[in-house]
């Protein structure tokens, strides 16, 4: 059986001999050939060149072509801001401030000429022609809600309290887009196709039921008549709305480590949709060592107690500076799985005792706005929770303090143990939790600020 036919015996519900295996390695990839992310991304040839080197190193079963939730963001008039070691970010939102959202006078649908496409789908159809019989091919697309918020901001969360119909009309149109990038990756090869929204994870059950069941459905519908199958890719602590996921019909849901998978798994079978994760991308595929990534698999594989409908997966893109030999050590314990777990029988790992300095909270000068994220620069949902962060700084200017911990560097991740927080994005506000997972609405944050104030 090759890699590819265990994927697709899984999205089939069906039993294999080994799990199925999905490195999202995005900007990763370049790493591999000395590439920077910026030119992975942009340049098609490196990207292609790249994209073989984990195919040869890596062995997937399914392997995606590009992991960059801005493209389609930026053929709609979006700024970006390029990185060496990560994906652009969003700098510029065309209907940020505007008073009102309105959709017919923003109705372009991006064509196979627009922006990076042509180049992304010349690439797509280069690696069918060289793997395409032995490994699954993904096709990445920015899901409607983050592709609205790249081009509304963060006014896109006030908008859904205060006018739902105009917020309605323009998810249709992030819907047409994702539709119709759909049909230029299904074209070009792509035997999945992945709708990658981060955001979901920042809003409520209710409000995904009232704004986002009819768009993915619409989607994940539209794909199925094409012939391929489909993913739900969403980051951040999306706990409470896996179920309302499974009930728009994707053939499968991607998480990170935000969720316990053993429970999401209960769900998702519930509804015989396959699952996917959830491999920690910092504390342990960056920052582990290789015993510490294989002993995660072997542990993982241990719990799960019926093994069908699951593909394992780093949580989200690839860290650029993962180190090779954690993820070959992830496709040793894959392919020796009984070996690994007697070799790593007494392993324990090792926990760095770092040490961090807690504010004094009772007695600050003012109030300290604290933002933990994965990171802002690469994670959707953290941009835009550090982007209402940033816009309270504009509006109270020196009268607070703010501060973002960014779990990619190890202090960070000791300060995070140490505090208790949960989940990521997190926002405390003088050591007191106040949006977990949630991005605020700006009234929302500075009335926490302001009561702050006069506590």
């Amino acid at each position: 059986m090759t890699p590819k036919e265990t994927l697709i015996k899984t999205l089939n519900h069906e039993a294999t001999e080994q799990v199925a295996w999905v490195p999202f390695a995005g900007v990763h990839a370049g790493k591999l050939l000395g590439y920077t992310a910026t030119e992975v991304l942009q340049d098609g040839d490196k990207l292609f060149q790249s994209l073989m080197e984990v195919n040869k190193l890596y062995k997937p079963s399914g392997q995606p072509v590009i992991f960059d939730l801005q493209v389609e963001a930026e053929c709609l008039g979006c700024d970006l801001v390029w990185a060496d070691d990560a994906p652009p970010s969003v700098s510029k939102h065309p209907l940020e401030g505007e008073e009102e959202l309105v959709t017919p006078c923003y109705c372009t649908i991006p064509t196979k000429e627009s922006g990076r496409i042509p180049m992304i789908l010349d690439v797509m159809k280069r690696m069918k022609e060289a793997v395409g019989d032995t490994t699954a091919l993904y096709g990445l697309i920015c899901g409607p809600f983050t592709l609205a918020t790249h081009l509304r901001g963060n006014d896109i969360f006030m908008d859904m309290y205060d006018d739902e119909e105009a917020v309605e009309k323009f998810l249709d149109y992030c819907s047409a887009v994702v539709m119709k990038m759909a049909d230029y990756y299904i074209e070009a090869g792509m035997d999945v196709i992945a709708v990658v929204d981060p955001l979901i994870s920042q809003i409520s059950s209710n409000h995904f039921e009232q704004f986002m069941t009819k768009p993915f459905t619409d989607i994940f519908s539209h794909i199925r008549e094409a012939g391929v199958y489909s993913a739900f890719f969403v980051c951040g602590d999306a706990t409470r709305n896996i179920e309302v996921m499974c009930q728009t019909g994707p053939d499968s849901i991607s998480i990170d480590e935000n969720v316990d998978l053993i429970a999401a798994k209960k769900i998702t079978d519930k509804y015989n949709i396959a699952i996917g994760g959830n491999i920690p991308l910092t504390t342990v595929m960056l920052h582990g060592s290789q015993q510490d990534n294989m002993k995660l698999v072997v542990d993982l594989l241990d719990k799960l107690e019926d093994k069908r409908n699951f593909i394992l997966a780093p949580g989200c893109d690839m860290p650029y500076d993962v180190p090779v030999e954690n993820t070959i050590g992830i496709v040793q314990a894959i392919h020796e799985t009984d070996s690994v777990r007697e070799m790593l029988k007494n392993y324990v790992a090792q926990d760095e005792d770092i040490e961090v300095e807690i504010p004094d909270y009772e007695h600050l000068e003012k109030p300290l706005v604290e933002v933990f994220t994965l990171d802002s620069a690469t994670c959707a949902a953290c941009t835009y929770m550090m982007g209402a962060a940033n816009e309270a700084k504009k509006t109270f200017g020196d009268s607070i303090d703010l501060v973002e911990y960014k779990f990619t560097k190890k202090e960070n991740i000791a300060r995070c143990k140490k505090m208790g927080v949960p989940n990521l994005p997190s926002m405390y506000i003088n050591g007191e939790l106040k949006f977990r997972s949630l991005v605020p609405a700006k009234e929302e944050l500075e009335e926490a600020i302001r009561a702050a104030m006069k506590a």
